[in-house]
């Protein structure tokens, strides 16, 4: 007969000696429902949103592109409640709650395979923002050297991740009105000034409801399947009193408007004009200096809200947890790696298929990994931890959980058959073959600590 599970929220003193304080669990919280509102929706503002919309001209109909981000999106929302209770409720952050599921040693690898997605995407926003920079500064002053800007514009978004939770805080909340009046007037220019070619183009598309469609969800699922399972960074940070259904409800409220618009004015832009680089149409479109020097600066904007907070935080939190650098020192590591991709190769017009199908290559990956995490919380620990086992590096989660290795490696393999709908396809094969493997192997006997198998 099982023993009961233990659920313990208070850390021995001891243990939190010489871990990093980031690492620690969540004292203060900061965040209450409308700052995380706020925070989401201008982390939300990416330009891969836009490739992402480009990706789909010919292929669906406006309707059905709007469905299908819609979709999307209320799958993400769900997935993050599912991800971010364990964060919310003992102030943990992604990479302690991988211990676990993957081992104080086996957290590398998710961390790395959530890591690497991060700073491309940080490499591409950032080159993209630097462009939007630099095309202000050629229309103003003459002033023309993208290199230059784009090293000042990664440089400074380093800076203000430096700063901490505290200041993307506030960053983001002052963003949030901007970016969605900027957002509703750039889908309104597009509509007016591009009626009759996007008619022209449109007419022909009958769309599709079958697998093309579901490969649509799947790619706009996988901007965010970063941030899905790196969740409890973001809601360790929320006031304890915000339950699950109304997080949810953030993250519905902050995700889907900001998505369908980006989406869709990717979708119609790059179908009315044949560019799928936003800079190089909103240079060009906005019908006067002021509004087109607006919306560059609004396209440089939203790469910092969504740099800082998406695709630097958490690589940042993996190098600390995995190789212990300083907070510091992770950040300006993740700025350097985010050069290294060569971002530049990706703005082509030929680049928007091929971002959607590394989001859906790398979404095989993760989605594992969600899987992993959410079954290990709420089937086996029915979401109860001793937060002391957490953090005791000498403990049952010491080294590496073979079973949560193996069933992420299973469930990419079957989700690359069908890469189109990876991420869906990962989910079962991966859940049940962790919940066998927990079960069955001598190797994970001491992880089955505190989890339905525990005798």
């Amino acid at each position: 007969m099982s023993k009961t599970i233990v659920d313990n929220q208070d850390l021995r003193p001891e243990l939190a000696v010489g871990v990093n304080e980031d690492l620690l669990p969540t004292k203060k919280r900061i965040m209450d429902p409308l700052s995380y509102c706020a925070s989401f929706m201008g982390g939300c503002v990416s330009i891969g949103t836009f490739s992402m919309g480009a990706s789909l001209i010919g292929v669906l109909t406006v309707t059905q592109a709007i469905i299908a981000m819609c979709i999307g999106c209320l799958v993400i929302a769900v997935a993050l409640v599912i991800i971010g209770c364990c964060g919310h409720k003992y102030g943990i952050g992604f990479s302690v709650q991988l211990r676990s599921s993957f081992g104080t040693t086996g957290v590398k690898i998710p961390g790395i395979l959530r890591g690497l997605p991060a700073i491309v995407w940080f490499g591409y926003q950032s080159w993209v923002g630097a462009g939007a920079i630099n095309s202000c500064l050629k229309l103003l002053f003459g002033f023309d050297n993208l290199i230059v800007i784009y090293a000042l514009f990664t440089m400074l978004q380093i800076a203000l991740a430096i700063k901490g939770f505290e200041g993307i805080k506030w960053l983001e909340n002052i963003s949030c009105v901007f970016i969605i009046a900027i957002l509703i007037y750039m889908l309104y220019v597009v509509n007016t000034q591009f009626s009759t070619e996007l008619g022209d183009v449109f007419s022909g598309i009958t769309g599709t409801w079958g697998m093309p469609f579901w490969a649509a969800t799947t790619s706009f699922l996988g901007i965010y399947s970063t941030m899905i399972i790196n969740a409890s960074d973001y809601s360790r940070n929320v006031q304890k009193k915000v339950g699950p259904v109304f997080t949810g409800s953030i993250y519905t409220v902050a995700i889907l408007p900001v998505t369908l618009f980006m989406g869709l004015i990717g979708l119609l832009v790059t179908a009315a004009t044949g560019n799928s680089d936003p800079v190089v149409v909103f240079s060009t479109l906005m019908g006067s200096k002021f509004l087109t020097v607006v919306t560059l600066l609004f396209i440089a904007f939203a790469q910092v809200t969504t740099n800082v907070l998406n695709n630097i935080v958490p690589p940042s939190y993996i190098l600390m947890e995995s190789f212990h650098f300083k907070w510091w020192q992770a950040t300006i590591l993740v700025g350097v790696l985010s050069v290294v991709v060569m971002p530049w190769k990706l703005v082509t017009a030929e680049s928007a298929a091929g971002l959607s199908l590394f989001t859906q290559f790398y979404s095989a990956f993760l989605g594992p990994i969600f899987a992993v995490m959410a079954v290990d919380y709420f089937i086996l620990r029915k979401q109860k931890l001793d937060i002391n086992d957490m953090y005791d590096k000498q403990g049952p989660f010491k080294g590496i959980n073979w079973a949560g290795v193996i069933a992420i490696l299973v469930g990419s393999i079957c989700s690359l058959f069908i890469m189109d709908l990876s991420w869906y396809v990962s989910l079962i094969p991966t859940g049940v073959v962790y919940y066998i493997l927990m079960k069955a192997l001598p190797a994970a006997k001491s992880f089955r600590k505190g989890t339905i198998f525990d005798q």
